[in-house]
């Protein structure tokens, strides 16, 4: 007897521990030893077996582990989500466009660098590589000229030394904006070749074999070839790469929305749809909340997000009441404009708890755009025109959840009236 209970506590303690791994990866894709991802990139390399078949049946994604990384190659469901931006580690602003170029240009950089390399020089091969005439042609230009400039290339290398590309050595960024000083990185070139997760390398893509005229076909028809699969031509690979597409879309989507699915993807979903969730409750702790909408897989924990509903701050509670008042639109058009004139008349009313500037006129303006912003990543909004073009929004059904009812005053002993009848103080619109 004694044997069997210790039998059932390592199984229970191994199967925490596994399921503490597959989350590390779902929250940090890559994961160095050392540091603050030491014990997490222990137990991903203790269970890497596991973890490498789960990924690989399920998902499609490759798991590579070494003695000094683990690298989750997460490809994603589809390639048209904007929402989810890389961000300066410090100030959380999302990357701008030129941003995203210089990241590229000083990845290429560091892959003909030296172990070790100063931000400096990083920054003179960069202007280099900035000098390309197609970076010209489509008016990205670098070339340290301004402060605004090198706050760009500081806000990358924080980036690389979040992910561990680069390792501070000595030195401060801030000095190096200011001109006061430089800085000395070694860079770790096996986090560096993980960082790249395509099904082609880019410099494999022609122009000539993209479809469509204007720069965004261009665009999107390039991010479509790099991850692009080779089409299945038989009935088990062709829903072998259905339940790859859905699984990513499960646990990267905050909600899978059955109108979103192609009709193959939908009639998967519907005669696998309990085998897909029951497999992911098992292997991460997320649970699925299903609806005739669609499914969203909730964590319990609240780790695996990048954005919380509700957030505390003033940006979190202007981002729920405009999800309340969205929520009894009743799915309506709204304009942003009438969001900001709502955002005015709130600032005022909560004035001594949100921050002195939320009162300043035109705050409500970027308060707006914070507010739809995240409501939008959240699949809770669909940003869309009003008639004549103006900006507006449209509530999703899973905002539903926010919508505030009458609330119901009973006097003392006075029973409350039967579930179909009576309103309650919040409630759910989506139907099961």
């Amino acid at each position: 007897m004694r044997n069997d209970r210790l039998g059932d506590a390592l199984a229970a303690q191994r199967e925490a521990d596994l399921r503490r791994a597959v989350r590390a990866l779902l929250r940090r894709p890559l994961l160095r030893a050392g540091g603050r991802d030491n014990e997490e990139f222990r137990l991903v390399r203790q269970h890497a077996g596991t973890l490498r078949t789960w990924f690989e049946r399920n998902t499609g994604w490759a798991l590579l582990v070494d003695a000094g990384t683990a690298r989750l190659r997460r490809l994603p469901g589809r390639d048209t989500d904007p929402t989810h931006p890389a961000l300066d580690p410090r100030t959380r602003l999302p990357f701008t466009r030129r941003r995203y170029v210089l990241l590229c240009l000083c990845l290429a950089v560091l892959e003909r660098a030296d172990q070790q390399l100063a931000l400096g020089r990083l920054a003179e091969e960069a202007v280099v590589a900035a000098g390309a005439p197609e970076l010209a042609a489509s008016g990205i230009t670098f070339t340290l000229a301004d402060r605004d400039e090198k706050a760009d290339l500081v806000a990358v290398v924080r980036l690389l030394l979040e992910w561990g590309v680069l390792a501070r050595v000595a030195g401060d960024e801030e000095a190096f904006v200011k001109g006061a000083g430089d800085v000395l990185y070694d860079v770790d070139r096996r986090v560096l070749a993980g960082l790249l997760v395509s099904r082609r390398g880019p410099s494999t893509v022609r122009d000539t074999d993209l479809p469509g005229t204007t720069t965004r076909d261009r665009f999107e028809g390039r991010l479509a070839a790099l991850t692009a699969e080779p089409l299945p031509d038989s009935d088990e690979l062709r829903n072998r790469s259905l339940r790859h597409t859905l699984t990513r879309r499960l646990l990267d989507d905050p909600v899978l929305y059955a109108d979103e699915l192609t009709d193959a993807e939908a009639a998967y979903l519907s005669s696998q749809r309990g085998a897909l969730t029951r497999r992911i409750t098992e292997f991460t702790g997320l649970v699925a909340e299903v609806r005739a909408e669609g499914i969203a897989m909730v964590d319990p924990d609240d780790e695996l997000t990048d954005l919380r509903m509700p957030e505390t701050g003033t940006e979190g509670h202007v981002t729920l009441l405009v999800a309340e008042y969205l929520a009894g639109r009743d799915g309506a058009l709204v304009p942003l404009a009438r969001l900001h004139r709502l955002i005015r008349g709130w600032a005022q009313e909560h004035s001594g708890f949100w921050r002195k500037a939320a009162t300043e006129p035109g705050a409500e303006e970027q308060l707006a755009i914070t507010a739809v912003h995240r409501l939008v990543a959240l699949g809770l909004l669909h940003r869309v025109e009003t008639p004549d073009g103006a900006p507006a929004v449209r509530a999703r059904p899973a905002l539903g959840r926010y919508r505030v009812g009458e609330a119901v005053l009973l006097e003392r002993g006075e029973r409350r009236a039967p579930a179909a009848r009576r309103k309650s103080t919040r409630k759910r619109t989506t139907t099961r």
